[in-house]
């Protein structure tokens, strides 16, 4: 029974993964336009103060939610006795419970999100995204919960991208000043609807709800660790931005954001895995069944470093092309582009270990997450001072930032693995040598690439490298529970 029960997990999981690759690809081909717009149109300059804005935004979204990403699944698992549709109810008083009051701070005092008293009377409307990502964020967990990862392809990797691209493009020539602001009110708003509206289909309306303030409470309590540690680990991708602002000029800044959004988009592909990780790594808990767990989370993470790993390569062996098509003045950003996707390789481990240690030891996750996020800053403002020291310009900075990243989670998935170890006396590493064949052929027909015309370059040598590096995996590196992944059937095994 608990062979066909950690079967039917890791094709839960496999099916997880196809979607979201999917959704990968489609967020890919949305994200670029929006790049593009932003940094033709509208510049460096406008662009780095609306990443500066969205680093407080986002975060305060994160922390309203409550890390309900994840502790959503572990209430629906262990209140079997309630109406799931009020224990969704809860989670969604909650988030407008903590995320209004913070909007409405935030327009009262819009310092801290433009700190050079730069913006407009709409920029000032841009804390109402912290409303509806909170939304978002529980509802896109609710439907986590019943194995639905649509829903989060459809509002995360085509809504959301596809509206900020379209609007920042369409109010350019209304509003030039304020147009992103706009764009990106109107896709969070469209992306809260599109998950709002199959929660509701799913869940149905709440039964003879009303809140209690003790069960309140102690949801809240509960969620507080979660909330805190899924803020940290956004928070490690955008401190940067946060410290590089303090130090660079807005432009420099704005070349960074390029950078760290085309290599934030492999970090969608481990991101996506946790509601699902979430509802089998909490049954599994209660079956005690540990091997089950670090076979899972092992598994998810060699996914996941593999599909990074080859994006990476893909994206940053041509990165001058790619940060090129965004404007001349961003190809600059490619060596802090290169240095991020890095960092995306090696912060795998940590992610996914952390998926299992939220539920078997969150204070000690959350103790290590501080750990690496005040190791990040600190490293970030010693890279910064050693290169301004050496007399190299503000590019170099932002590598300098992207460099401490690298290092930070690198720290973090090592510690997390060995802890996740401890706890369940169960071996946890991604690592496997393939990776290393893989790359190989891969770096070969990159750099090949490179020798053509850039459009040709881009249009032919990405897929190339794509191709060379895949083939190799799936021969030399993918047994038959990896390609688990690409079955969109699962038979039974024998044995």
């Amino acid at each position: 029974m608990k062979k066909a029960a950690a079967q039917d997990d890791i094709a839960a999981l496999a099916k997880g993964g196809r979607t979201n690759f999917i959704g990968f690809l489609l967020r890919l081909a949305a994200r670029l336009p929006f790049l593009f717009i932003a940094g033709r149109l509208y510049g460096a300059d406008a662009l780095g103060r609306f990443a500066y804005a969205l680093v407080v935004i986002e975060l305060t979204g994160q922390l309203c939610a409550l890390g309900q990403k994840r502790g959503l699944a572990q209430w629906l698992s262990h209140a079997e006795d309630r109406n799931p549709a009020n224990i969704v109810t809860d989670g969604m008083f909650l988030a407008t419970l903590f995320s209004a009051p913070v909007a409405a701070l935030l327009y009262l005092f819009p310092v801290p999100m433009f700190p050079s008293g730069e913006y407009s009377a709409i920029d000032r409307l841009l804390p109402l995204g912290v409303i509806f990502l909170a939304w978002t964020e529980v509802a896109l967990a609710a439907q986590a919960y019943r194995f639905d990862i649509g829903t989060t392809v459809r509002a995360r990797a085509i809504v959301e991208p596809w509206t900020i691209s379209i609007m920042a493009g369409v109010l350019y020539p209304v509003l030039p000043e304020s147009g992103l602001a706009v764009a990106y009110l109107t896709s969070v708003a469209a992306a809260a609807l599109t998950a709002l509206i199959p929660m509701s289909r799913t869940y149905g309306l709440p039964h003879k709800w009303q809140p209690h303030p003790v069960t309140m409470w102690r949801l809240v309590r509960q969620s507080l660790p979660l909330a805190t540690a899924d803020a940290i680990e956004w928070g490690t991708r955008r401190i940067d931005i946060a410290i590089l602002g303090l130090f660079a000029s807005p432009a420099t800044v704005g070349i960074y954001y390029v950078a760290q959004q085309v290599a934030s988009l492999p970090q969608k592909l481990k991101t996506s895995f946790e509601p699902i990780l979430g509802p089998v790594i909490t049954r599994n808990l209660k079956e005690k069944n540990y091997a089950a767990i670090a076979q899972q989370v092992c598994q998810v993470g060699f996914w996941i470093t593999a599909a990074q790993a080859g994006i990476a390569l893909a994206l940053g062996i041509p990165g001058e092309g790619v940060m090129g098509l965004v404007g001349p003045n961003f190809v600059a950003g490619t060596g802090a582009m290169a240095l991020l996707l890095a960092a995306e390789v090696v912060a795998a481990t940590a992610v996914v270990s952390e998926a299992a240690l939220v539920y078997v030891a969150r204070i000690r996750n959350l103790w290590i997450s501080l750990f690496t996020i005040g190791f990040q800053a600190l490293i970030s403002v010693g890279f910064i001072v050693a290169v301004k020291n050496m007399g190299l310009g503000e590019l170099y900075w932002a590598a300098a930032v992207a460099a401490a990243l690298m290092v930070a989670l690198g720290a973090s998935s090592a510690v997390k693995a060995w802890l996740l170890s401890r706890i369940l006396d169960q071996r946890i590493n991604n690592w496997r040598w393939a990776l290393v064949w893989a790359a190989a052929p891969a770096v070969v027909v990159g750099w090949i690439a490179t020798q053509l015309p850039e459009w040709m370059e881009l249009l032919f040598g990405i897929p190339a490298i794509l191709f060379a590096y895949g083939w190799m995996i799936w021969h030399k590196g993918f047994g038959p529970e990896d390609r688990v992944l690409f079955r969109r059937k699962i038979g039974p095994q024998a044995g």
